[in-house]
C-alpha cells in the first residue's frame, strides 16, 4: 500500500464498506458511501492535473468528501474557514495559486475572482460511471495550512501525504482507534487539530461525528450531540477540556481525551483526571500535528501546575539545542528541535527568512527549529517553557504579534504602533496594541473594523492603548519594557 492519505482510506473502504464513516446526527454515511461521494465530487473537477484547490465550506460530510476528492485526484487542499475575513481568504488563495475553490453559493463573494466549484451540502451528486483513478503520490503535497506569520503576513505550511500517513501511524500506535470508535470533529479546518480529527479517524476505520455550528458554540449542546452519536474520543484545545470539566455529566461512551494547541493546566481537568485517560500533546503545524505525547495523572503535573509534553511520537526525534545548534545535556534549557517523518516541506512562496527554521544537518537529517524553549529531563520526558519570540497562543491558535502589528501600522489612521503579547493572572495570553494616532479626530471602532478586514476575530488585540509617542531604546527600536510599564 502506498503511503498516501487516499490509499489508507481505500483500505478501510475495502475492509469495512458498511461501517459508519461520518455522522452529523441526522445522516449516517458508511465508508462505501463516502467513497462514492468522493468519486462524485472528483468527477466534477476539470480534466487537467490538479495543483492546489481551495476549500471554503461549512463543516459537513460533503466537505470531508471534497477534501478526499482533491487528495485522490493528486492535488493539495487549501482550507480556510468561511468566517475568516474576505481579504485574508483572498490572500491565501492568491499566494497558493489555487486552480479553483470548492465552496457554497452563500460564500461565493469570499473567493470572487477565482474559479469556483459550487457544492450544496445536501445536493444530489452525479454518479460516476466508474471509480476515479487514485492519482495521489506520497511525496506530493496533501495540504497547505496557513498560520500566523512573523514577517507580517500569514504563512502556508506545506505538508505531504507521507507526512500525514506518518502521523496516522503514530496516533494509531498510541491510541489504537478503529471500528467502533467515534471522534468528535470540533476544530476549525485551518488548525491541525482538524487533521488529527479527520485523518487519524477515517484512515483507521473509526467514525467522525460532525456537530452543527450551533452545537459547537454551547458546551452542553456539544456534549448532548456527543452522547447521541456515541463519541469515544475528543481531541481539542485545553479550554474545551476546561469546559467539559465543569459539567456534572459527560457522554457515557467517552474513553479518551486529548489536549493540544496550548498549555494544559492541572486545574483544567481536576474533575476529569480520575475518570478518563488524558493526554497532553505538543507539536507545531510544521512537523505535522503532534511531535510528542504525555499521559497525565493526578500526580505527575509540574510544580507550576502544567504538564510535561512527554516523549516523541513514533517516527519522530526531539533534541534540545543551544543558539549555536549544539545539543545540550539533560536538565539544560534550550530550543526544542524536531526531526523525523513529520517534518514538512516548509513554507510556501518567498519565505527565505522564515524557512531558515528548517535546517539540513551534515548527517543528512532535516531539522525544524520550533522557536520553543524547553528541556529534556533525565527520565527522557520533555518540558515546554516558553516561546523565544513574540508568538503566542490565543484560544489555542498560534498568533504572531508582528503580523497583527503589521496590519495595525498599515491602517492610515495610525502614525506608529506596537503590538505586545501579555499574559493574565490565569496564564492565558492576549495582545495589547499601543498606537499613536495620525490625527486628533480618531475612531478606535473604525480602526478595529479595518483590522478585521484582514485579521480573524481572535487576532484582534484585546485592548488598545493610545500614546503620544512610542518609547524607543537607544538604538531606535520600540522599548517593549517601557511600553509594558505604561
Amino acid at each position: 500500500m502506498k503511503d498516501t492519505i487516499y490509499a489508507y482510506l481505500q483500505r478501510q473502504v475495502q475492509e469495512h464498506p458498511d461501517a459508519l464513516a461520518i455522522t452529523d446526527g441526522k445522516q449516517n454515511i458508511t465508508f462505501a458511501q463516502l467513497d462514492q461521494m468522493i468519486d462524485a465530487v472528483a468527477s466534477m473537477f476539470p480534466p487537467e492535473p490538479l495543483g492546489r484547490v481551495g476549500v471554503v465550506m461549512d463543516h459537513t460530510p460533503l466537505m470531508i468528501a471534497a477534501i478526499f476528492a482533491v487528495l485522490k485526484s493528486g492535488g493539495a487542499y487549501v482550507p480556510v474557514e468561511p468566517s475568516f475575513p474576505k481579504k485574508r481568504i483572498q490572500f491565501v488563495m492568491a499566494e497558493c495559486g489555487v486552480d479553483f475553490v470548492i465552496t457554497q453559493r452563500k460564500y461565493a463573494r469570499l473567493t470572487a475572482g477565482f474559479a469556483q466549484l459550487m457544492l450544496a451540502p445536501h445536493q444530489k451528486l452525479p454518479k460516476p460511471a466508474e471509480a476515479r483513478p487514485d492519482l495521489s503520490v506520497p511525496d506530493r503535497l496533501a495540504y497547505v495550512l496557513y498560520t500566523s506569520g512573523s514577517t507580517g503576513l500569514p504563512k502556508g505550511v506545506m505538508v505531504t501525504n507521507a507526512n500525514v500517513c506518518h502521523y496516522v501511524r503514530a496516533f494509531d500506535k498510541e491510541f489504537h482507534p478503529g471500528p467502533g470508535d467515534v471522534m468528535l470533529q470540533n476544530s476549525v479546518c485551518s488548525f491541525d487539530i482538524f487533521v488529527e480529527e479527520v485523518f487519524t479517524t477515517l484512515l483507521s476505520g473509526a467514525a467522525l461525528a460532525i456537530p452543527s455550528e450551533a452545537e459547537k458554540k454551547d458546551i452542553r449542546a456539544l456534549m448532548d450531540f456527543a452522547e447521541r452519536t456515541g463519541v469515544t474520543i475528543v481531541s481539542g484545545f485545553p479550554y474545551l477540556l476546561l469546559e467539559m470539566d465543569k459539567l456534572p455529566a459527560l457522554p457515557q461512551s467517552l474513553r479518551l481525551l486529548i489536549s493540544g494547541g496550548d498549555v494544559l493546566r492541572k486545574h483544567y481537568v481536576e474533575h476529569l483526571i480520575d475518570r478518563y485517560p488524558i493526554y497532553n500533546t505538543y507539536g507545531p503545524s510544521e512537523t505535522t500535528v503532534c511531535a510528542s505525547y504525555f499521559r497525565c495523572t493526578p500526580d505527575n503535573s509540574l510544580p507550576d501546575g502544567t504538564y510535561p509534553i512527554g516523549l516523541p511520537v513514533d517516527g519522530t526525534q526531539i533534541e534540545i539545542r543551544d543558539e549555536q545548534m549544539r545539543k545540550v545535556p539533560d536538565g539544560t534549557e534550550g530550543e526544542i528541535c524536531i526531526f523525523g517523518e513529520g517534518v514538512s516541506n516548509g513554507y510556501l512562496g518567498d519565505r527565505k527568512e522564515e524557512n531558515k527554521a528548517f535546517v539540513l544537518l551534515p548527517d543528512g537529517r532535516r531539522m525544524y527549529r520550533s522557536g520553543d524553549m524547553g528541556m529534556r529531563r533525565e527520565d527522557g520526558e520533555f518540558l515546554f517553557f516558553y516561546r523565544k519570540d513574540s508568538q503566542v497562543m490565543i484560544l489555542g491558535r498560534r498568533v504572531e504579534a508582528s503580523e497583527v502589528e503589521n496590519v495595525l501600522c498599515n491602517c492610515p489612521e495610525v502614525e506608529a504602533g506596537v503590538v505586545v503579547p501579555n499574559t493574565d493572572d490565569a496564564g492565558l495570553s492576549h495582545l495589547t496594541a499601543y498606537y499613536v494616532p495620525r490625527k486628533s479626530r480618531f475612531s478606535l471602532s473604525a480602526l478595529k473594523r479595518k483590522m478585521a478586514q484582514f485579521l480573524p476575530t481572535y487576532m484582534i488585540p484585546e485592548s488598545f492603548v493610545r500614546l503620544a509617542e512610542i518609547p524607543l531604546t537607544p538604538n531606535g527600536k520600540p522599548n517593549i519594557n517601557a511600553i509594558r510599564c505604561l
